[in-house]
């Protein structure tokens, strides 16, 4: 008989913090816990918010008849660690240390282990974080840039990729661990992972100019050019950073970030609007077929996921360039809460050991 665990999902954002509650797979309660501006500005650091946010995770556990001491297990979104392998991490004595410093970067992400470590401990049970936002299993060589001094970063849609991952491999009948798959995560940011065997051996580097370009962000740059730009006097340093992530991508050519609003300019006859978001489209494509080439051509299934995989024009562009590489399957938008769910789940059920942070790092120069 299958057991049933209750599990505690905690996803912090910027302004607002995320939980639910899970009996296995299945979500009994969601909850999104909104924090205004002069909430959070009354706050010195994102770690100072520990205990506001804590006490009104509690209050929502209570005003919907839940303990503490029913659950099973606390699962947190990763913060900002060391690079690390995939998988799910025992919150512990050493993340709990760097989350609290915050060295790697303020982000209220960072908040996710710390606030599940604390709730959990009141009752006795683990506390997990899941494929943190700094998974790097990617090879050395996939680093390589062609300059000295600048190597590749790895920033991607961890989560998401792992979990839409596991979701194809089962659909075509594999094994995670087994499968050769390409997954395309299509939102504010774009990122075209490699999964061989159960690790992302390559992708792109979503957040920071590499890449297709995407609703606000853009992508791969030409360096001549852009070096043009940036010692043109025109532009301050931060400012110029904001074209490349915020104002980049759709928002540069088409004033919004929106691909709803923009697939209604194309229904409107909008020629530039049809021709920057097939752009879109075709270097997705051409990111997808480079990721082939590092499979050798061995491509079990293409998976394509985020929020714009709701539009099938956008996706039929892309399968028409991509679908005889193999398979291709959509997965709309994303669930980062079922994603943080299954992954304490694995553990819990035993289908997997979870992870060691003080012992799991990819690369301890870092």
């Amino acid at each position: 008989m299958q057991r049933n665990f209750l599990l505690l999902i905690i996803n912090p954002g910027s302004t607002s913090t995320k939980i639910a509650l899970y009996d296995n797979e299945k979500p009994v309660l969601n909850e999104v816990i909104r924090h205004s501006s002069l909430e959070i500005s009354s706050f010195k650091s994102i770690i100072d918010q520990f205990s506001y946010r804590k006490e009104l995770i509690l209050k929502i556990l209570n005003d919907n008849g839940f303990s503490i001491k029913q659950l099973s297990a606390v699962i947190g979104r990763g913060g900002l660690l060391k690079p690390l392998r995939g998988g799910t991490y025992k919150v512990n004595e050493v993340m709990l240390e760097e989350l609290i410093k915050s060295e790697r970067g303020q982000h209220a992400s960072n908040l996710g282990g710390i606030l599940a470590y604390s709730i959990a401990r009141q009752s006795d049970i683990p506390a997990f974080v899941v494929d943190p936002p700094v998974v790097d299993e990617v090879e050395e060589i996939a680093k390589v840039t062609g300059l000295q001094g600048i190597e590749k970063q790895i920033f991607f849609h961890a989560l998401n990729q792992k979990a839409i991952a596991r979701k194809a491999a089962k659909e075509i009948g594999k094994s995670y661990e087994e499968a050769n798959l390409i997954v395309a995560h299509i939102g504010g940011g774009i990122s075209v992972g490699v999964h061989k065997n159960g690790r992302v051996i390559d992708v792109n580097n979503a957040l920071d100019g590499d890449g297709p370009f995407s609703p606000e962000r853009t992508g791969s740059l030409p360096v001549g050019s852009l070096i043009d730009l940036c010692f043109s006097g025109t532009y301050s340093f931060q400012e110029l950073r904001k074209r490349i992530v915020g104002r980049g991508g759709l928002v540069s050519y088409l004033d919004t970030n929106d691909a709803r609003k923009v697939s209604e300019m194309i229904a409107q006859g909008n020629k530039k609007a049809e021709l920057i978001y097939k752009a879109m489209a075709y270097q997705v494509s051409k990111e997808i077929g480079a990721a082939s080439v590092v499979l050798r051509g061995e491509v079990d299934a293409i998976a394509i996921t985020g929020g714009i995989a709701y539009d099938s024009q956008f996706t039929d562009w892309i399968k028409a360039s991509v679908e005889f590489l193999g398979q291709v399957l959509i997965y709309p938008g994303e669930d980062e809460m079922l994603a943080l769910a299954e992954g304490g789940l694995r553990v819990l059920k035993g289908e997997e050991e979870a992870l060691d942070y003080g012992k799991a790092f990819i690369r301890r120069d870092t």
